[in-house]
């Protein structure tokens, strides 16, 4: 099927559920596959946008006869697939106030219902939606409890089981009337989206239904999405970028893949399959899947069935993004394929509807086979500013993003590391229940800017560099590490440092370093297969200590091992290095060994120049032991974290 009278800027709809029964009610639309859904046993399933508009018209009247009313707010308790995909826009287009999360196992026996009853407690829904064994497992759980906080919030939700709302399927009328359009209006919140938690409690976002229509046809121009485009995703669908390419597929009239995290992680061959069976063009990804596709993927044994030709974004995420990762995995993947000018490093926030920018829409002059990627001490850029003579390289005149002092809020000169502020349409609300934060974060003005420009905080740390004035994305503002000298380094520098001291004992993307007091503690995972070998567990930490100050000049403390699956992240992959911190002070970490060091001579052999030394000899001299070193323990016979430091 080809669409090639397709006009990028149409149909240009107020909320995104009106491009839905557009596409759905053109002849040629109407069988297009808009969903696919990939099984964890590879079986597919697949709604049109004619099935998934008579759905979406369907369950949204269903809902409303649940009994809720217009406005009021509903939790989606639903697992990852097209089921998830119909409830969320029927929400919308019911005019009801969605709240999409990951369901926590019905039993709430293994702590992982924290966030829920957050969610319960901040965002006062009138209902919950699930499945019926779901519900059913709810309600056991309701009746056995003391009494509980979370039972108690349970019992005066009203549950609605996804069964009963799809039970009686009513056609659309195919003359969608848009002036009687009833969903969430433009102005209106019609989705609270919580933060990641990357860097503290999750926050509940408010995101207008015009905020996330702007949001995803900006990431549409960016990525030049069409209808001949096929989107393939794992990620969650429940908030940000998941969540946003469930949009983006629809406002594009584009097909999306989906699978679940699950079924990746399991068997992370599996996107490589999915990119080559549905010749997607378009794929994002966090930028941990690199690495873990090139270790788990088995292509050296199978290599056939991988071909990578149709991909033209592979769009990178979860910043910062390290220029060796992507290059490593074009090293390999090229030979399947991939172009390098499809790498698309991109940036975006919870607090922005999901996206931000993009680096580039193609490579354009940077060469196919030998790409010449601008790089800023080892990362590549999110965004491209354009020139200060006008040229807007993003196209997107709405849109202004600035680089601050984050004391003064005073614009920086560029080359000056700064927090990121961004004034755009996408813009969203605020906070949920958090008047001052919002006003903190959302609603923030800068020097020499226009006055109606209004700015939201990200939270990130980045630089702007050269001529054509890429933006870097650095770290996080509360992940900076002051050392003795005043210098500050972000905390993922310390960490692949660490990691790429011993990359056969440790977990990668499974290390967090933070400061406790005046001491830098570097936590990483160990590979299952190495936790009781005490021997060669004392060279990894003494091999980790000298990693770290050979690649960045910075002294660990103290370097804890852990057992797999300790340090904490977000459903995204991101590294919650704030948690990480609470739970090793607070005795929570399964550890496996934790070894302390005394300060390191840093200095060579007396008489001799520093800047005559050679590499070899100054190796030597840095990494010369204190007589006075503290010894390392391990467990069981271990100290705690306060006495060690």
């Amino acid at each position: 099927m080809n669409f090639e009278n397709y006009d990028p800027s149409f149909p240009d709809q107020p909320v995104v559920d009106l491009y839905l029964p557009t596409w759905a009610n053109l002849p040629a639309f109407k069988s297009k596959p808009a969903f696919i859904w990939i099984k964890d046993n590879d079986s597919t399933t697949s709604l049109s946008y004619s099935q998934l508009n008579d759905s979406v018209h369907s369950i949204s009247s269903q809902l409303l006869n649940a009994p809720l009313r217009r406005g009021e707010t509903v939790v989606v308790l639903c697992s990852p697939g097209l089921e998830l995909v119909e409830i969320i826009f029927a929400c919308q287009r019911a005019g009801l106030v969605c709240v999409p999360i990951l369901p926590p196992d019905p039993s709430f026996s293994k702590e992982n219902h924290h966030h829920l009853v957050r969610v319960l407690s901040q965002t006062k829904p009138k209902a919950a939606i699930s499945n019926r064994g779901y519900i059913t497992k709810v309600h056991r759980y309701i009746t056995s409890s003391n009494d509980t906080k979370l039972a108690h919030m349970l019992q005066n939700l009203t549950w609605i089981a996804t069964e009963d709302v799809k039970a009686k399927m009513v056609n659309s009328n195919s003359k969608f009337d848009y002036s009687s359009y009833n969903g969430r209006k433009a102005d209106e919140v019609y989705l609270i989206q919580y933060t990641s938690g990357a860097t503290g409690i999750p926050k509940p976002v408010l995101v207008t239904a015009g905020s996330a229509a702007h949001n995803v046809r900006t990431a549409r121009r960016a990525y030049d999405l069409h209808p001949n485009s096929v989107i393939m995703s794992w990620l969650p669908q429940y908030h940000d970028c998941g969540l946003m390419f469930l949009l983006l597929t629809i406002v594009s009239g584009s097909t999306c893949v989906l699978t679940s995290p699950h079924a990746f992680v399991k068997r992370p061959r599996l996107w490589l399959e999915m990119i080559s069976n549905f010749n997607a063009t378009c794929t994002p990804v966090p930028s941990f899947t690199l690495p873990l596709v090139l270790k788990r993927s088995g292509i050296e044994k199978r290599t056939s069935d991988i071909n990578l030709h149709s991909l033209r974004n592979l769009i990178i995420i979860n910043e910062p993004i390290y220029t060796s990762t992507v290059e490593d995995f074009l090293d390999v993947f090229r030979h399947f394929g991939l172009n390098p000018s499809c790498v698309s490093p991109s940036y975006g926030l919870a607090e922005n509807c999901t996206f931000v920018s993009t680096s580039w829409k193609s490579l354009g002059n940077y060469k196919k086979d030998s790409p010449n990627f601008p790089c800023h001490n080892k990362l590549l850029p999110s965004a491209r500013l354009g020139s200060r003579h006008g040229l807007d390289y993003h196209d997107n005149e709405d849109m202004e993003i600035v680089i601050v002092n984050e004391e003064t809020l005073e614009p920086v000169e560029d080359g000056i590391e700064g927090e990121i502020l961004v004034s755009s349409p996408s813009n969203a609300s605020g906070y949920l229940g958090h008047p001052s934060l919002t006003h903190e974060v959302f609603h923030r003005s800068v020097p020499n800017k226009r006055a109606n420009r209004c700015f939201v905080r990200t939270g990130d740390r980045g630089i702007v560099k050269g001529e054509e004035r890429f933006l870097f994305v650095t770290g996080r503002c509360v992940d900076v590490i002051k050392l003795k000298n005043n210098d500050e380094i972000h905390a993922h520098y310390i960490e692949t440092a660490a990691y790429n001291s011993c990359p056969r004992f440790l977990r990668g993307g499974c290390l967090a370093a933070f400061k406790v007091g005046d001491i830098i503690v570097l936590v990483a995972e160990i590979q299952k297969d190495y936790e009781k070998q005490n021997g060669n567990l004392k060279k990894i930490c003494e091999s980790v200590r000298r990693g770290v100050l050979k690649d960045e000049r910075v002294e660990v403390g103290l370097v804890v091992l852990v057992k797999s699956g300790c340090v904490p992240k977000t459903t995204s992959g991101k590294v919650k290095r704030w948690a990480a911190k609470e739970n090793l002070i607070g005795g929570k970490m399964g550890l496996v060994m934790q070894m302390p060091f005394g300060v390191l001579r840093t200095k060579v052999d007396e008489g001799e120049e520093t800047g005559k030394v050679g590499v070899e000899k100054k190796e030597m001299a840095v990494v010369k032991w204190e007589e006075s070193r503290l010894s390392f323990s391990s467990v069981p016979n271990r100290p705690s974290l306060l006495s060690l430091l």
